[in-house]
C-alpha cells in the first residue's frame, strides 16, 4: 500500500492515493502544475535562444517571446490566485461563517430539525459540494442537495462508506462512486467527504460533503471538511455541557424546595395539633384549607409559578397562622395585575412571611403586619416583603447572611430563598436584606422579566 507524506494538517495523519484526490503518488496538484508550467517555459526559452543564435526568422522569434510573456504572466497569476494562504484564508472565512449560522440549531441538540437545518446551511456555504448529510450512528437524520430521493432523511444509513467512517472512527475521502458506497445506479454521488461526529471522544454520527463528478480535492477542502465538523462537534458538546448544567439547576431548586416543604410541613401540623384540643371545629377546616394547599403545592412543585398563584398560595398559608396568633398578625399584599404574572418557583415567599411570624414578633403583643409588594420597571420587578416586627441588628444580620447553618431557622430558610432566586433567575437577579432593630426586616428580590 503506497502511503502519501504528512501534510501540514495534523489531522490528516496518512491516507491511501485513492483517498485523497489532491495528491499523484505523493505529488500535490498544485506541484504538478507548477512542474509544467516551468517546463512550458524551459521550452519556450531554449526556442527563443536558439532562434537568436540560428537567425530565424523575426515571427518565429516573436512567437517565442510572446509565448513566453504569456506563460509568465498565467503562472503569476494561477500562484496569486490559488495561493495557499489565500485559499486556506478563504476557507477559514467560509467554515466560521457556516458554525455561525449553525450555532442556534446546534444549541438545541442533534435533532432530525436541527441536523436538516445544518445540512442547508452547509450545502449553500461550501462551493462544488452537491449535496450535505447528517447522521447519527444507524440512521440519516438531515440531508439537503441532489440524491435526495434515495438519500433523504429520515432513513437508516444505506452507503458503506457512511458505515465504515463511523466504525473506524476517522476521515473518509472518496474518490469514486464504488467508494461512495451507494446501490442506485442512477446515484448522481460521484465523490465525497465522510467525517465522524463525536461527543467528548465518542462519535456520535457523521457529516458527509458529496460532490457530482471525480474531482480533485484540496488540502484546503479537506481542512475545511474536518475543520467544520471539528467545530459542529465542539458546538453539540456545549450544548451537552448547558443541558448538564441546566439539569444540575434544576436538581438543586428541587432539592432547595424539598428542604423547605417538610419544614412547612411540620409547622403547620403542630398548629393544627394545638386547635384540635380548643376548638376542634377549626382544627377540622384548617387541616382541609391544608390538604388543598400542600396538593397545590405538590402539582406545582416541578414546574414554575406566577407571583399571582404564589399569594393565593400565601394567604391561604396565612389564614392558619392567623388561627394561631389572632389580632396579632395582619398580611397586606399590594401587587397589580401586571406583575401578578412574574414566573416563580413555588413556596418562594412562604418562608419568608414564616420567618417573619416566627421572628418578628414583638414582646409587648403589639400587632405585627407584613406587607408584600411587587414594583416593575424597564426590565426588571422587585418583589419586597417587608414587616415591622423587631428587625435585627448589624452583628445578627451577618450571622444570618454569613453563616445560616448557625443562625436556625431562619438564617436557612433566608439562604434557601436566595440559592432558588439566583438558580431560578440567573446571575441577574439581586437578592437584598434590610433590618434594624424594632423598626423592622425588609427582604428583597430583583429579577429580569420580559412581559409579552
Amino acid at each position: 500500500m503506497v502511503r502519501i507524506k504528512k501534510f501540514r494538517y495534523p489531522f490528516i495523519e496518512s491516507v491511501r492515493t485513492s483517498e485523497y484526490q489532491g495528491t499523484i503518488s505523493g505529488v500535490s496538484y498544485q506541484d504538478i502544475r507548477d512542474l509544467v508550467g516551468v517546463v512550458v517555459a524551459v521550452i519556450l526559452s531554449l526556442l527563443l535562444s536558439l532562434g537568436i543564435i540560428f537567425h530565424w526568422p523575426l515571427a518565429v522569434v516573436l512567437a517565442n517571446l510572446f509565448g513566453l510573456f504569456v506563460v509568465g504572466v498565467v503562472f503569476a497569476a494561477f500562484r496569486v490566485l490559488a495561493h495557499p494562504d489565500r485559499v486556506r484564508a478563504d476557507e477559514a472565512t467560509r467554515v466560521l461563517g457556516i458554525a455561525r449560522d449553525t450555532l442556534p440549531f446546534l444549541r438545541l441538540g442533534l435533532t432530525p430539525e436541527t441536523a436538516d437545518a445544518v445540512a442547508h446551511i452547509i450545502l449553500d456555504g461550501l462551493e462544488r459540494v452537491i449535496a450535505v448529510g447528517v447522521t447519527d450512528t444507524t440512521m440519516v437524520i438531515g440531508y439537503a442537495g441532489a440524491g435526495i430521493d434515495h438519500h433523504g432523511a429520515p432513513r437508516t444509513i444505506v452507503t458503506r462508506s457512511t458505515e465504515r467512517a463511523l466504525k473506524e472512527g476517522r476521515m473518509l475521502v472518496l474518490s469514486t462512486p464504488d467508494e461512495v458506497g451507494c446501490d442506485d445506479p442512477n446515484c448522481p454521488l460521484m465523490a465525497g467527504i465522510v467525517v465522524p461526529l463525536r461527543i467528548g471522544g465518542k462519535i456520535i454520527g457523521s457529516l458527509k460533503y458529496y460532490y457530482a463528478q471525480e474531482i480533485f480535492l484540496s488540502e484546503a477542502e479537506l481542512a475545511a471538511a474536518e475543520g467544520l465538523t471539528r467545530l459542529l462537534s465542539t458546538q453539540l458538546e456545549l450544548h451537552q455541557l448547558e443541558r448538564q448544567a441546566s439539569l444540575a439547576t434544576k436538581m438543586e431548586l428541587k432539592a432547595l424546595q424539598a428542604q423547605i416543604n417538610p419544614h412547612f410541613l411540620f409547622n403547620t401540623l403542630n398548629t393544627i395539633a394545638a386547635l384540635t384540643r380548643t376548638d376542634p371545629e377549626k382544627a377540622r377546616n384548617l387541616l382541609r384549607q391544608f390538604a388543598a394547599l400542600y396538593r397545590h403545592t405538590l402539582e406545582t412543585a416541578d414546574a414554575p409559578i406566577t407571583l399571582g398563584l404564589e399569594l393565593e398560595y400565601l394567604e391561604q398559608y396565612f389564614a392558619i397562622e392567623q388561627a394561631r396568633f389572632g389580632d396579632r398578625v395582619e398580611l397586606i399584599t399590594d401587587v397589580d395585575e401586571q406583575s401578578r404574572k412574574i414566573p416563580m418557583p413555588s413556596f418562594m415567599l412562604q418562608p419568608l412571611l414564616e420567618n417573619s411570624i416566627s421572628h418578628g414578633m414583638r414582646e409587648d403583643g403589639s400587632r405585627l403586619q407584613v406587607r408584600v409588594s411587587a414594583e416593575c420597571g424597564g426590565q426588571y420587578c422587585e418583589v419586597r416583603v417587608a414587616d415591622n416586627g423587631r428587625g435585627m441588628s448589624v452583628n445578627r444580620l451577618e450571622e444570618v447572611t454569613q453563616h445560616p447553618a448557625a443562625a436556625e431557622g431562619l438564617g436557612i430558610a433566608l439562604q434557601n430563598v436566595r440559592s432558588r432566586t439566583r438558580g431560578f433567575y440567573g446571575e441577574d437577579a439581586l437578592f437584598s436584606i434590610e433590618s434594624q432593630p424594632e423598626v423592622g426586616t425588609t427582604i428583597s428580590f430583583r429579577i429580569p422579566v420580559e412581559f409579552e
